[in-house]
């Protein structure tokens, strides 16, 4: 029985390494386990806008590989409404499919992981 793994996206796109890791991570073990799933909540959200403009404080930007998700076959992609909400985002201005859950429902799948990994 494949174990159910939940990344959990908390942080800003960048200021920090955590996102990229993240991302990183999350390609690696989609090669190798088809139960993994990608929550962004809080600040995490602001990974999934477009155009980022990393390059202005110096970063590379990791936003394209975003789009790398769905060719790894990572359909489980969560977002918070309520910290859209919070941060007057929409989901027209995500830059990958995901779905819209409510705390509730977040804390629900959350749950239902057999590893979350957190950044």
């Amino acid at each position: 029985m494949e174990k159910k793994i939940g990344i959990v996206n908390r942080r800003a796109p960048h200021g920090t390494t955590h996102a990229r890791e993240a991302l990183d991570l999350s390609l690696a073990l989609s090669a190798f386990n088809e139960s993994l799933s990608l929550f962004f909540m809080g600040d995490g959200v602001y990974q999934l806008l477009a155009k980022h403009q990393a390059d202005v404080i110096l970063q590379k930007d990791f936003q394209p590989m975003l789009q790398m998700l769905e060719l790894y076959d990572v359909e489980q992609i969560y977002v918070c409404q309520r910290s859209l909400s919070v941060r007057n985002i929409s989901v027209e201005q995500l830059v990958i499919k995901t779905t819209l859950l409510s705390t509730d429902e977040i804390n629900l799948h959350l749950a239902k992981q057999d590893q979350l990994m957190s950044f």
